[in-house]
């Protein structure tokens, strides 16, 4: 299989990881924003859809950051009206 090298594609497979992570995970990513451990708590989830992430996509891409941006978006923004220390 071919490596990821456009932004757009790259930006969207983060997404989807992300979304995938969260929507598996729901649980763990609220008691992780809860309790300002998300890092933490998610860290097996978070380095495999990492580790998934860079083996699809072209090393140029991965610099950009697209993964973690993608990580924020959707399971630290996405779920602001949790109560947590961090806001």
């Amino acid at each position: 299989m071919a490596l990821i090298e456009t932004e757009e594609a790259a930006r969207r497979l983060a997404r989807a990881i992300a979304s995938d992570i969260s929507l598996y995970n729901e649980e763990k990513v609220v008691e992780g924003i809860s309790d300002d451990s998300l890092y933490d708590v998610m860290a097996e989830e978070l380095e495999e859809g990492r580790a998934l992430f860079q083996s699809r996509v072209a090393p140029s891409m991965q610099a950009k950051n697209f993964y973690d941006r993608a990580v924020i978006d959707i399971l630290v923004r996405a779920k602001a009206h949790i109560d947590s220390k961090m806001w």
